[in-house]
């Protein structure tokens, strides 16, 4: 006959079993319709929620006497059982103690909570012992009470044995042999007992005794376990040795760590932040380079202009520096010598007579003055024709590099002819073609020269010899000048910038160095032969103006708009149209400009034009157009004469010459002279520049002449002389050798 207990486990030693077992019990009997015997099981809880109740029925006395001794039986085992378990237990926490003991740490008592298993539920990690069991017992099960942790203050805690759970067990096994007739037997409980303790078919357990160790530990593990934290702050004090090098390790680590953040702080960016301001600067200054050629200029360009004169100071003592004394900047010179400069053509000179300098003249004083730069802008070089001042002024040129003195020129290119330019290139000059076509669809017009950035020319006069004799023309030549020559130089090198460019690549910005150091709204304060004076130069076209430079054409419409008595205008061309460009455009700019000062605040407007075989014939009507509003009707101040330049036959074969070629202008507080005509092209597209003069309001001491006295005087000459003509509102051929 098989049987199975069940009862709950109990971690207690045997002692405490055998005195629970002789407390007395109040019994408790339980009645089912379908048994035919009694059992007797007792538990403390339950006997309490009982208080005392106790079931009977009617069980055969062999049975009960066979229960009696089941149970007897399995006490005894279980006790064993307990003993052995409850030692290895003792002596692994004894171990674990001695251990944290010598760590330093106490022993953790927070209990690691579990929930407990209900009680018709089988424990999933059960603990299951090999009995060997007389051959009437060869199937049994056996659950354990789940394990609870002992009070402080007494070693353990046992409570009752679950004898309830045994005698219902038993109930069932005696039900089991007498099942009814339609009733299913139920499962053998030697499967269940198989199955659930792991014995064989003899009834041995396999692994007995691993299984018992590795449930031992598991549930020490969770008696005693600690919670992560404490975990591994235990593991730390059971190896302080191992915890102190990796503590010292990560240490070195993170020194290491901190020693490359703070050299990288306090060295390498620095220093980066450095060379990138560093370079920032110097792209501002001297421009973003195109070569390394460029480049390499520049540097030295710098290192020139930036190191040598913290040197200069040593030259005193050190003989050997003499040749600093070439690239330290002087101290700006303010009290210049100005003279209005002009060139009349042969057979005029005793009809317009002059004291004045002529531009040959000029030029060759300039020269002989140069000690180691000179800088020049044209349009063209042919100075080698049919006059002795262009020869002159050409071997002058080619003298240069003999003295020690640099020549820069940057020309219009492509050029029709390179024999001048390239002979002064053979002879140590630098020449660069400047194609302004494929930046802004112009020409270089502008006729300007820079000495030792001290001496400057500007005007209209070409490098030609016909400039120089057959041509008239009017120009501006200063000396000891500095402070102006050095934005004159400016000027100068934009042209020289885009010189070195390729295939008519301007920069994104205009670097520093070439930046304006004067404007309309900033003009120079100088002195010009004793009188003081404000000037500025201008550019054009905007594409090409450096940074702070005013427009050329808005420096003329400001000084016609400054006027309040007169203005007096000199120059060959004058047409409000797009004249080298298609389709044909109205341009009203300046001729607007010069209707409202005639017409809305009275000024009296002095027009005179240049009739000769390239005038453009539609300039002529809106000549006439202006003189229409002169009528009584409107009684608008205007007049319009023409300049012709007498020629022989022998004169008239020069191509290009005998013309009045001055482009400046003239009112009663301001004087303009520059190098363009006065049409739409030569401010939008086509390089010019200019200077404006305002000396109004100065003190003029005996003996000191304004420059726009000066400029004034050469405009009524020419004005009242017989080679102008008035024009007529009704004629139709007025200029019969224009190209109408």
């Amino acid at each position: 006959m098989s049987m199975v207990l069940r009862s709950r486990k109990t971690l207690y030693s045997s002692e405490s079993v055998e005195a629970e077992s002789l407390t007395p019990v109040t019994p408790r009997r339980s009645t089912r319709s379908h048994e035919t015997f009694t059992y007797e099981e007792s538990d403390a809880s339950d006997s309490e929620s009982l208080g005392g109740r106790v079931m009977e029925t009617r069980v055969p006395a062999e049975l009960e006497e066979a229960a009696g001794t089941e149970l007897n039986y399995c006490s005894v085992v279980l006790d064993r059982l307990w003993v052995v378990g409850d030692s290895r237990a003792r002596k692994e926490r004894e171990k674990k103690e001695d251990m944290n003991r010598k760590g330093g740490r106490p022993v953790s008592r927070i209990p690691a909570l579990h929930k407990r298993p209900a009680r018709t539920s089988r424990t999933t990690a059960s603990k299951s012992w090999g009995l060997a069991e007389p051959a009437q017992y060869s199937s049994m099960t056996v659950r354990p009470r789940p394990t609870r942790r002992p009070q402080r203050g007494s070693e353990h805690h046992v409570p009752e044995p679950d004898r309830r759970r045994a005698l219902e067990t038993k109930a069932d096994r005696a039900a089991s042999r007498h099942p009814a007739e339609n009733e299913k037997p139920p499962q053998d409980p030697e499967e269940e007992y198989r199955s659930s303790v792991g014995l064989n078919a003899s009834g041995d357990g396999q692994t007995s005794d691993a299984l018992h160790e590795t449930q031992v530990s598991q549930e020490e593990a969770i008696m005693d376990g600690q919670p992560p934290w404490e975990r591994a702050e235990a593991a730390d004090s059971t190896f302080p040795l191992a915890s102190e090098g990796s503590a010292r390790a990560q240490s070195a680590r993170s020194t290491k760590s901190s020693c490359c953040c703070i050299f990288k702080l306090f060295c390498i960016l620095p220093a980066a932040l450095l060379l990138l301001g560093g370079l920032g600067q110097h792209m501002w200054h001297y421009g973003l380079p195109l070569s390394v050629a460029q480049l390499t200029a520049q540097l030295q360009l710098h290192w020139l202009e930036g190191f040598v004169p913290e040197l200069h100071w040593l030259e005193g003592f050190v003989p050997e520096l003499h040749w600093l004394e070439g690239f330290v900047p002087e101290p700006c010179s303010a009290d210049c010598r100005v003279q209005l400069v002009e060139s009349i053509p042969v057979g005029l000179d005793q009809s317009l007579p002059s004291s004045r300098r002529s531009i040959a003249d000029s030029w060759l004083r300039l020269l002989d003055m140069a000690n180691s730069s000179v800088q020049i802008t044209a349009f063209y070089f042919s100075l080698r024709g049919g006059d002795s001042q262009g020869r002159q002024v050409f071997e002058h040129l080619k003298g240069l590099k003999s003295k020690g003195v640099t020549l820069q020129i940057a020309v219009n290119g492509p050029q029709t002819s390179r024999e001048d330019t390239a002979e002064l290139a053979a002879a140590g000059a630098e020449v660069r073609e400047v194609d302004l076509q494929a930046v802004t669809g112009g020409i270089v017009h502008t006729k300007l020269w820079v000495l030792d950035q001290k001496h400057f020319y500007l005007g209209s006069a070409n490098m030609d010899w016909r400039s120089l004799s057959q041509v008239k023309e009017v120009g501006l030549s200063v000396e000891n000048c500095s402070c102006l020559a050095r934005d004159a130089s400016r000027l100068f090198g934009v042209y020289w910038s885009i010189g070195a460019a390729v295939n008519g690549f301007l920069p994104p910005y205009w670097p520093a160095r070439l930046s304006a150091l004067s404007s309309s709204q900033n003009p120079l304060r100088l002195k010009f032969n004793g009188v003081p004076a404000r000037v500025y130069l201008s550019s054009a076209p905007p594409q090409i103006s450096a940074r702070g430079r005013s427009d050329d054409l808005s420096a003329i419409l400001s000084v016609i708009t400054d006027a309040r008595s007169f203005i007096h205008i000199s120059v060959m061309d004058y047409l409000p149209l797009s004249q080298y460009t298609e389709p044909l455009r109205f341009w009203p700019a300046i001729d607007s400009a010069l209707r409202a000062a005639a017409c809305t605040r009275g000024v009296q407007v002095r027009l005179l034009v240049s009739c000769w075989k390239h005038s453009p014939g539609p300039m002529f009507p809106f000549l006439q157009s202006l003189l229409v509003l002169g009528r009584p009707q409107l009684k608008c101040d205007i007049d319009v004469k023409m300049f012709t330049v007498p020629s022989t036959a022998e004169q008239m074969e020069i191509p290009f010459a005998r013309v009045n070629h001055a482009k400046y202008m003239v009112t009663d507080r301001v004087v303009y002279i520059g190098t363009s005509n006065w049409s739409e092209n030569y401010f939008t597209h086509t390089a010019g520049a200019g200077v404006v003069v305002n000396q109004t309001g100065s003190v003029i001491r005996g003996g000191q002449q304004t420059l726009q006295s000066q400029a004034g005087e050469l405009f009524l000459r020419d004005w009242t002389s017989h080679h102008a003509s008035r024009l007529s509102v009704d004629d139709m051929d007025v200029c019969p050798r224009s190209a109408l």
